[in-house]
């Protein structure tokens, strides 16, 4: 980990060139450029509030406004889904700098997390506008979001650094990813409570680490529970992400001598 932090300093400065050139990438030639990156999240937000506020008239949620219990869900989400959908390709679409000994190719699966990170701190924003202009005002509860943050970081990187090198050999990897994401989506308490199922059934819903993320950042914003309250579900997502962060680190660490073959 030392020498991971270490290599991160010193490739800093490359690393955001990297990411300003993922953006380019990723937008270049659209008139909106970067905006589409901000746009197609809120569309999202609002087609899901429209469908179940005033289509189906969902009533707030423990008291509170179904649009921010919503967002407190959402957005989370959002940042994990599309760091991960990128991390998985991020050996793929860098393949030019895999042969260059000089960089330091773990360093890789970074890119697209930084690259989303970015958007999720302005949605962060956003839904603290969102949070205040509703009247729910900053609480001391609130800090705990950057712990959620990382919390969130830790596993995506085992993750994308697992999936990123297997991509590599079997490329039906990336489909795969995005098929269990559709599926953790639906499965996943964002848009409906835990509370719909019955109680006995709520252990199998919480296998899902992502349900510690989106419950925390509602426990956060919205209930004012601290994370060590629930010490079980904490205890629990750390063995899930510590396992997938030494099983993705092992991985990549295997197969990367091998890449430059198959690339």
């Amino acid at each position: 980990m030392f020498e991971f932090l270490k290599a991160i300093w010193q490739n800093h400065k490359l690393l955001l060139d990297l990411v300003k050139n993922d953006f380019k990438q990723k937008y270049i030639g659209n008139f909106l450029g970067v905006a589409w990156a901000i746009i197609q999240p809120l569309m999202t937000i609002l087609i899901f509030w429209f469908v179940f506020q005033v289509g189906f008239k969902s009533q707030p949620v423990d008291n509170v406004p179904f649009i921010l219990w919503l967002i407190a869900g959402m957005i989370p989400w959002f940042f994990f889904s599309e760091a991960l959908i990128n991390g998985t390709n991020s050996i793929l679409s860098n393949s030019f700098l895999v042969k260059k000994v000089v960089f330091r190719v773990s360093l890789l699966p970074l890119i697209p997390l930084m690259s989303s990170l970015v958007i999720h701190l302005f949605f962060i924003v956003f839904m603290i506008g969102m949070f205040i202009y509703y009247g729910y005002y900053p609480d001391i509860h609130w800090i705990q979001l950057p712990y959620y943050l990382l919390a969130t970081v830790i596993l995506l990187l085992g993750l994308s650094w697992l999936t990123s090198s297997v991509v590599v050999f079997f490329r039906d990897m990336g489909q795969f990813v995005n098929m269990v994401l559709q599926f953790a989506f639906w499965l996943t308490p964002i848009f409906w409570s835990i509370n719909m199922i019955p109680e006995r059934y709520h252990w199998i819903i919480k296998l899902n680490p992502l349900v510690y993320i989106i419950e925390g950042y509602r426990n956060s914003l919205i209930y004012h529970k601290w994370f060590w309250e629930d010490w079980e579900m904490t205890l629990y997502y750390w063995i899930v992400a510590g396992t997938f962060f030494i099983l993705g680190g092992m991985t990549f660490k295997k197969l990367r001598p091998h890449f430059a073959d198959v690339l």
